[in-house]
């Protein structure tokens, strides 16, 4: 199976192409792709070298999956074009996700509404799809009314340049090229993305419509606070439920316990609780500090972490990929394994 990768050079590019590696997944050839400024660059995958082609090269070359992401505008102006050449698209930019034609997909929730036809398929947001993996049994056991949602986001969310600013302020650099408005080394920064007309950054709306369109519910309420913090390593969320069902902390913790890509570390007696520290490269969203609102009925409260760069994005992606192969929705070549 040909596999392209485009926007190789990236950061969630090379997660992609570490995942790739890590869960076997059956590469006959790859096909790394990237802007033109970087083709003829060479990228590693399974300790042999490949060259960075140019979008042109990489829809010839005729892939079974194409695996986006470099950015929006680039998505909506090429996935089309790789799609329209039999090309599967499985795209982690935000182009494609509220497209009603489309498909927003977290494996573990929605893979089986996917069909062959289906040649654009969106990746969710990383804080969306953290949060839904966790909420996805409860809500199908006692069924959510109300979402309130704050999130603790690492720099490495807008990547490698916010990365390098982060260290650069550590560091006491002066002169370090700068991604955020505000430093953010020893800072907090309630703004992710641009503001909308209401208040709220895209970021947050992005939570809000997502959630309800992966769930397949427009019936739960969400609202957001995103939040950026000098972190690497994975994004954090506070998660306040309000459910339709009464629930037992037990049973919340069993179910939890038993949800595919969900990991339990709720001990706070013994300091057990999820952090960006310990989910970093890491495939699970880890859940903790379960307990009850007692502020109101029926209402929960939760703390979860995943790696933003992998169950956010790049495991999210290559999961997608699995779903498509083990089921058939593309063609599978049998040409030896890179």
């Amino acid at each position: 199976m040909k596999i392209a990768v485009v926007g190789a050079t990236g950061l969630v590019g090379g997660e992609i192409l570490k995942v790739l590696e890590e869960r076997n997944f059956p590469v006959t050839e790859l096909i790394p792709v990237a802007s033109e400024r970087s083709v003829g660059k060479q990228v590693e995958f399974k300790g042999k070298q490949f060259t960075v082609v140019s979008f042109e090269d990489a829809i010839a070359a005729k892939p079974a999956i194409a695996i986006f992401s470099a950015g929006g505008s680039t998505s909506l102006s090429l996935a089309p074009k790789f799609a329209e050449a039999g090309i599967t698209v499985i795209d982690n930019s935000s182009a494609w996700r509220m497209d009603p034609t489309k498909k927003l997909v977290v494996p573990e929730i929605n893979a089986n509404t996917l069909t062959a036809d289906d040649k654009i398929i969106a990746n969710p947001n990383c804080s969306t799809i953290q949060m839904v993996v966790a909420l996805k049994p409860l809500h199908d056991r006692y069924k959510a009314k109300r979402i309130v949602v704050s999130t603790y986001q690492s720099v490495t969310g807008t990547g490698k340049a916010a990365v390098d600013q982060l260290f650069a302020e550590r560091e006491g650099k002066q002169n370090a090229e700068k991604v955020y408005p505000h430093p953010i080394d020893l800072n907090v920064l309630p703004h992710i993305d641009v503001f909308l007309d209401n208040g709220y950054t895209k970021e947050e709306m992005k939570m809000v419509n997502e959630t309800k369109k992966i769930m397949g519910d427009d019936s739960i309420r969400v609202t957001a606070t995103t939040v950026r913090i000098p972190t690497i390593g994975g994004h954090s969320e506070a998660v306040n439920v309000e459910f339709e069902n009464e629930f037992e902390l037990p049973d919340v913790v069993e179910l939890l316990n038993n949800a595919e890509g969900v990991i339990v570390q709720d001990d706070p007696q013994n300091k057990v609780y999820p952090m960006p520290l310990t989910a970093h490269g890491q495939d699970e969203v880890f859940v903790g500090r379960i307990r009850r609102d007692e502020t109101q009925p029926k209402t929960l409260n939760f703390w979860c972490v995943a790696d933003n760069l992998r169950k956010g994005a790049a495991t999210n992606a290559v999961q997608i990929a699995e779903y498509l192969v083990k089921h058939e929705l593309v063609e599978v070549t049998e040409n030896s394994a890179v």
